[in-house]
């Protein structure tokens, strides 16, 4: 047997339970933490617990902030005509890095999926339908998977009768791959050559 403190085991799998982190990841953060001093542990723990003490959801968009509205949403320098779907706070982080959107965001939390149980009750869709009152077009940029194929088609559909435009991001962006990790090039392209989703 080998032994090991509970302490360590705990944080061990704490780490693990991260996205992307596995067991050995996990042990090497454990170990990395392990060495550092008390301060840096402070400072550490201070910055989780910051996030979710200050960290809110934007009544409006849905993006992550710190004030209510978020500063996209409260700055009159946006245009208020447009809004860009997407699935989750990091993919308007990647797209604000273009510099070349300058409209409004709506963050979904997710992609439909039923096998895993997740259906428009989960996502901020009804939230999306509710802002339609002074907007002609809706840019669906979700991730280029199936489940995010059939999202983009569930909120066009639903978004016809009020005869609002609904271009999704063009190709350029790989099937299978992450708005977040595409260089902001491709993506510059990708919302300038967006075009209309057929339903």
């Amino acid at each position: 047997m080998i032994y090991t403190s509970e302490s360590i085991e705990k944080a061990v799998e704490a780490f693990s339970s991260l996205p992307s982190i596995g067991r050995k990841t996990a042990q090497r953060l454990t170990y990395f933490m392990l060495r550092q001093n008390e301060d840096f542990i402070k400072k550490f723990s201070s910055a989780i617990e910051s996030l979710m003490t200050n960290v809110k959801l934007c009544p409006v968009c849905y993006n992550y902030t710190e004030i209510e509205p978020c500063p996209i949403c409260a700055s009159h320098k946006r245009d208020r005509t447009i809004i860009c779907v997407v699935e989750e706070p990091n993919d308007v982080l990647a797209i604000e890095k273009t510099g070349e959107f300058f409209g409004l965001y709506h963050v979904l939390h997710g992609v439909l999926n039923p096998l895993d149980g997740i259906t428009p009750n989960e996502l901020k869709i009804k939230e999306l339908l509710s802002r339609m009152a002074d907007v002609n077009e809706v840019i669906l940029a979700l991730n280029p998977s199936i489940e995010g194929e059939v999202t983009t088609q569930y909120i066009a559909k639903l978004l016809k009768p009020l005869e609002i435009k609904t271009p999704r991001i063009a190709s350029g962006v790989p099937i299978g791959s992450s708005l977040e990790f595409t260089d902001e090039a491709t993506l510059t392209r990708a919302l300038e050559s967006r075009i209309n989703v057929a339903v």
